[in-house]
């Protein structure tokens, strides 16, 4: 049993405005930090329409499609960019989640990364925004009950910023736990605590300005751990956001690569407590590409140390 790493050279055709932070280098240093490492790799395929009407309309599809620009770029809005090759670098990234999906479930791999760009998790039903296009995470979670068949999945975000896309699309399925850490206030401006869902399947814990080592982690072992041990899922979804880094450029928190280590080793635990240890992670945020390369490797270090 191994780690996985899921990427495709399709997600660097994604191009942005110059300046902009979610650019092509993110991807290169995120592959260059892992290079080294003893991994089962992996090309990450196109999600299908049928895997994406999971949770998103087949009106948004096309929406998104006919947006698409010969040449250059389209501003969905001031943050979120569409370029020729956007859509099928956002479909590699749903479709590496899945096939990831499925390689923890056959046993080929104990566990996986999907080292892929665009991020994911903002992107709600209906609407592209945050640098996000389909949800990613939420799509692999409604492929592992619906083709795999399992009772329940959870997914464990811990981007600085609140996915609120993830959010939106799997509040109403009691059969997912969506459980978050993330700095309040800041974009996107949801995850109040407050909000629980409508049968408890949220947990939003809420981190204030310069936050760092000690009040992450105890928001993990007093709300965030204790919350997917009861729920006992039978997979684990992380949303690897690395933005809460002290060195990002858009946000506030003061986290090391220790502390990504740490919540790695632990959500692995219990995973293996409730979910034969399958694990499957994808890449969200991280803007400092120093600090995103070097937690990405003490993230998928302490996921190769659990396929002992």
């Amino acid at each position: 049993m191994t780690t996985a790493l899921l990427s495709h050279a399709d997600c660097l055709d994604h191009e942005v405005p110059r300046d902009h932070p979610e650019r092509p280098g993110r991807l290169r240093a995120v592959l260059r930090a892992l290079e080294a490492r003893d991994l089962l790799h992996e090309d990450a395929p196109l999600a299908s329409d049928a895997q994406l009407l999971r949770v998103h309309p087949q009106a948004y599809l096309d929406a998104l499609a006919r947006a698409v620009p010969e040449q250059g770029f389209f501003a969905i809005d001031g943050d979120t960019w569409l370029s020729p090759g956007t859509l099928r670098a956002a479909r590699r990234g749903v479709g590496g989640a899945i096939r990831a999906v499925d390689m923890v479930m056959d046993g080929s791999a104990r566990n996986a990364f999907v080292a892929t760009r665009p991020p994911g998790h903002h992107a709600e039903r209906g609407t592209a925004m945050g640098f996000c296009y389909f949800g990613t995470v939420a799509a692999a979670a409604c492929h592992a009950l619906e083709h795999h068949g399992l009772s329940r999945v959870a997914i464990v975000d811990f981007d600085v910023h609140h996915g609120n896309g993830t959010q939106d699309l799997v509040r109403d399925d009691p059969r997912i736990a969506f459980l978050s850490t993330h700095q309040m206030p800041l974009f996107p401006g949801t995850g109040d605590p407050s909000d629980r869902g409508a049968s408890g399947n949220l947990l939003n814990v809420a981190l204030r300005d310069g936050d760092g080592s000690a009040a992450f982690r105890a928001a993990m072992e007093r709300h965030i751990l204790p919350a997917l041990d009861a729920f006992a899922p039978d997979l684990l979804l992380i949303s690897a956001g690395f933005d809460a880094h002290r060195d990002d450029p858009l946000a506030s928190l003061d986290l090391v690569e220790a502390d990504f280590a740490w919540i790695t080793e632990k959500l692995c635990d219990l995973a293996g407590i409730h979910a034969q240890g399958r694990v499957v992670s994808s890449l969200e945020g991280g803007y400092n590409l120093r600090a995103l390369a070097n937690s990405v490797a003490a993230h998928v270090d302490a996921l190769i140390a659990r396929t002992g």
